[in-house]
Parts: structure tokens; C-alpha cells; sequence
């Protein structure tokens, strides 16, 4: 007779109450070392063609996803276990937390403009060394809503589809987007697999991070409606088909405007604005933060939810 998946919820519930407490763990953590791994795979799988690429991403995928088919195997029948260990996974791979900490580092930091600059790596790819104070917190706020998704939202969203295999396999694919997915000569080939899969695997976390954005923003004193305005309207004009989501609707509760010209090295993105407010300042670095944790919270309830509702032999 189907029963509720109790353990695989509960574990959901204690990776996320894990990340909201203590952030990522601080040493040997398991997605650093995924990527010390991958780097050490590149040179011995790089070619300039995509077939070469989509090799090097099943080489890396395919065996994460494996461990988590072989943990899930090895924990039906034992609910305890499975819980303990859906609930380490999660954690391991959520990283809501540590962006928030991220962002507001970055507000502490604005008085001293070379230590924000140095610091805007940890949160953005763009170029730092001439971004003033106004460029700073644009590219902060966009970040936090960018990787709302990507950090917190769709890790719980493929917890609650797949359990620990879902986890591991999309927070590796979405390691490797970040590793090798850039538009840059070495990788425009290469890591065409790599971007195209993590566009496929945060299309429906990132509208549900723009929905949940709608839902929460009045709780942070911010305008339901103008998030889901922005969010319809502007955002499909963003280059990637799923941040523009994310960052449109932030802006729309924020009732900021976001959007504008990035620079990555030597290539430069004029991107078209999103929301009609005024540019964001300094203050709502912490808007958005308070903004980003409603809003994988929310999506922390669900996942546990969801799981709850579905039911196992």
C-alpha cells in the first residue's frame, strides 16, 4: 500500500533548516571539491567542440548522479538513514544562506571601495576594477536574485522531484555552467553542453522563483504587483532565459530598476533595463537579501510539501 515519503521530506526539511542556521560548511565541502575534480578533468578533455564538451559534462554528471542513485538505493527500507542522508544532501547543496551573507558583506564593504571590488567575485563574474559604489550594489542586488534560483530554489525543486539524486545531479550540472558555461573563446564550444543543460534544469525553478517572488514580496515590504508587472513584461529581454525571470521580478517588488551595461573582461553587455523604478542604492542590497530568503523559504515549505504529498511502494 503507497505510504508518504516521510523521510525524504524530513531530510529536505533538515538540510534547509542546516543551511539557514549554518550556511555552507566551512571545510571539505563536497561541491568545492566536484570542482577541484572537473578542473583537473579539463585538461585532458578540452577540445574547441561542443561534442568534446558534452563529453567532459557526462564524464563529470554521470558519475555524481550514480552516487545518488547508489545512496537512495541503499536507504529504501531504512527511513531514519534516508532522512539523515537527504538531509546532508541538501544541505551540502543549498547555498541561500551564504549568498545572503555574500550580499550583505558586500553593504558592509561600500565605504571602502577597493574591498568591495575585490570582494564582488564571490557574487557576480563582471569585471570589478572600475565599478563605483551605484555599479556595485546594482550588480549585488541582480546577483541575489540571479542565484536565488540557481543557489537555493532549483536544488529544493529537484529534491523534491528526484530526492538525493535529483540534488547531486543539479547541483553538478550547475557547477559546471559556472565552471565552463561561459561565452569566452576557450569555452564557446566547449561549454556549450555544459550552459544548454543548466538552462534546461533552472527553466522551471527560475519561474518558480519569480512566482514565489510575487507571493512573498508584500512580506518584506515590498510590491506584489510590480513584480509580477516586471516579471511578465521585462523578463524576456534579459540574454539568459531563466536569471532575467528572477531579476525582473525582484525588481518589480523592489521597485528598482536593474539592467544596463556589463562588462566581463574584455566583452561588454548592454542589457535592456527591467523595472521603472530608480536605480537601486545601498539599502536595498539588504532588501534584496531579506527578499532572496523569503523567497527559498517559501520554496523550502513547498519541496517538503510536495515530497509529502507523493506517494512510495
Amino acid at each position: 500500500m503507497p505510504r508518504v515519503d516521510l523521510p525524504t521530506a524530513a531530510g529536505l526539511a533538515l538540510g534547509s533548516l542546516a543551511d539557514q542556521a549554518f550556511g555552507d560548511p566551512r571545510r571539505g565541502h563536497p561541491v568545492a571539491g566536484f570542482g577541484r575534480a572537473a578542473a583537473a578533468l579539463e585538461p585532458l578533455t578540452w577540445r574547441d567542440s561542443r561534442t568534446a564538451g558534452a563529453g567532459h559534462w557526462l564524464a563529470c554528471v554521470l558519475p555524481v548522479a550514480g552516487l545518488g542513485v547508489a545512496a537512495d538505493r541503499a536507504t529504501r527500507g531504512r527511513p531514519v538513514v534516508r532522512a539523515l542522508v537527504t538531509g546532508a544532501a541538501t544541505w551540502a547543496v543549498l547555498g541561500g544562506t551564504s549568498l545572503g551573507r555574500a550580499g550583505g558583506r558586500m553593504s558592509e564593504l561600500l565605504d571602502d571601495l577597493p574591498a568591495a571590488r575585490a570582494h564582488l567575485p564571490t557574487l557576480a563574474g563582471r569585471d570589478p576594477s572600475a565599478l563605483g559604489e551605484a555599479e556595485l550594489v546594482r550588480a549585488t542586488v541582480e546577483s541575489v536574485a540571479e542565484n536565488t534560483s540557481d543557489a537555493a530554489v532549483a536544488p529544493l525543486v529537484w529534491g523534491a522531484v528526484a530526492g538525493v539524486p535529483g540534488l547531486l545531479a543539479y547541483r553538478a550540472v550547475n557547477t559546471l555552467d559556472a565552471m565552463v558555461g561561459y561565452r569566452s573563446a576557450r569555452y564557446a564550444r566547449f561549454g556549450w553542453a555544459s550552459a544548454r543543460a543548466d538552462d534546461v534544469a533552472n527553466w522551471v525553478p527560475a519561474r518558480l522563483t519569480a512566482a514565489l517572488t510575487v507571493a512573498v514580496a508584500p512580506l518584506v515590504g515590498g510590491s506584489a504587483s510590480g513584480a509580477w508587472r516586471t516579471w511578465r513584461r521585462d523578463g524576456g529581454a534579459h540574454p539568459s532565459p531563466n536569471s532575467g525571470r528572477c531579476e525582473a521580478a525582484a525588481a518589480g517588488a523592489l521597485g528598482v530598476r536593474l539592467g544596463g551595461r556589463n562588462v566581463y573582461g574584455t566583452r561588454v553587455e548592454d542589457r535592456p533595463t527591467m523595472g521603472d523604478g530608480r536605480a537601486p542604492v545601498r539599502a536595498d542590497v539588504g532588501r534584496a537579501v531579506a527578499l532572496s530568503r523569503a523567497v527559498w523559504t517559501a520554496a523550502a515549505a513547498l519541496a517538503v510539501t510536495a515530497r509529502l504529498l507523493r506517494r512510495r511502494p
